[in-house]
């Protein structure tokens, strides 16, 4: 074999249907991970692959300088669905190319180069974003990274407000953490940030690579803390698994974001899966769902785990459950004695990020195996 980097799990999956994936030997799994909150309407949504099949069929790659009927409708429905005037839109690849455009855009708006983030944040592996991530274990190997970032404890407010200045070009930060470990902020957090970035002139960029698209209860985590950013990024579930993200802006750092590009921005068929990706959320109401179900596991997990962890945190279907034991432990058990998949988020945080479509049933099936593996 030739892959390298990823450590590979004994499990060869063949095939996602809805809120399930199958192996090679035929067994049915229960994803509670969605791959990273990537098929948010399911695996293998029939509307999407309908939708991607099409235009494969018509025409699999023109570059973004050519209008593209695929393109332009993914970016109007971009447009209309972000968060207020946020409405100007970048298209690229992945999470991490997304927020990368998002700190070339601010430093370019504004002419400053300072960047403000937060501890415990991550916002991608290239070598911008991953000067913005917090964790040194993602970041030793490669320094030195780019410079100008500042980092400020999340959650503190006077922190920020120090922190932000005339130099400011930009903050950028979760509105909910994932990988730091599901960490929630309140909203007056969020408020104060976007008071002191607007205050000095810098942007606010709201990373929602993992928040977005319904996950935590709305289509936007920033709409239930009622903050508009200057910059929104998305990407994970845009494209139901395919790959894209995407960067939405306001006027004023749109007018001034500079040179910037890539081959592969909106290619057609990947912007007809995330263009009817977004239709599926909306017309469905997955969001309102999300928030439902989350609500709804949350609770049984409080009223029937409550002692047996140390917390349960995260809004929708974004939901961290702090273990006694090893986080991995669990999702080793999960797996294989219940063939239920979930990620980690950290040593000790068991991650939930199933696709939005879950039913109580699947919610109930989860607890019971938890319950079981816990006592």
């Amino acid at each position: 074999m030739t892959g390298f980097v990823f450590s590979e799990k004994p499990i060869r999956i063949e095939r996602g249907e809805g809120v399930h994936l199958y192996d090679s030997a035929g067994t049915e799994y229960l994803d509670f991970g969605a791959s990273y909150a990537c098929t948010p309407v399911g695996h293998c949504h029939p509307e999407v692959v309908d939708a991607a099949t099409s235009q494969l069929e018509r025409l699999m790659y023109v570059q973004a300088s050519y209008p593209n009927d695929a393109r332009d409708a993914l970016y109007e429905t971009l447009a209309d669905c972000g968060p207020g005037d946020a409405d100007y839109v970048w298209l690229c690849n992945s999470g991490t190319e997304a927020n990368e455009a998002a700190l070339k855009f601010a430093r370019s708006a504004t002419g400053r180069q300072k960047i403000v983030a937060t501890t415990r944040g991550f916002h991608g592996r290239t070598m911008g974003a991953l000067a913005a991530t917090w964790k040194d274990k993602y970041k030793k190997p490669f320094e030195p990274l780019a410079g100008g970032v500042e980092f400020v404890e999340y959650g503190d407010p006077d922190a920020m407000r120090e922190a932000v200045d005339e130099e400011t070009a930009a903050v950028i930060i979760e509105p909910l953490q994932g990988e730091g470990g599901i960490n929630p902020v309140d909203t007056g957090y969020l408020q104060a940030v976007r008071v002191a970035t607007a205050t000095s002139g810098a942007a606010m960029v709201m990373d929602e690579i993992q928040t977005g698209l319904g996950r935590t209860g709305h289509m936007w985590a920033s709409d239930r803390h009622d903050v508009v950013p200057d910059i929104l990024t998305t990407a994970k579930g845009l494209g139901s698994g395919l790959p894209i993200g995407a960067t939405l802006c306001r006027e004023w750092i749109a007018e001034e974001s500079g040179d910037h590009g890539s081959t592969f921005s909106g290619g057609p068929v990947v912007s007809a899966a995330a263009g009817t990706t977004l239709e599926v959320l909306q017309r469905e109401g997955i969001p309102a769902h999300a928030a439902e179900m989350g609500d709804y596991l949350m609770g049984k997990v409080e009223s029937r785990l409550g002692d047996e962890v140390r917390d349960i945190r995260g809004h929708g279907l974004m939901i961290g459950i702090e273990v006694k034991r090893g986080a991995n432990r669990v999702l080793r058990d999960l797996a294989i004695e219940h063939d239920i998949l979930a990620l980690p988020a950290g040593r000790t945080v068991l991650r939930l990020l199933p696709p939005l479509v879950i039913e109580r049933e699947h919610a109930d099936r989860v607890v019971d195996a938890l319950e079981a593996i816990m006592r």
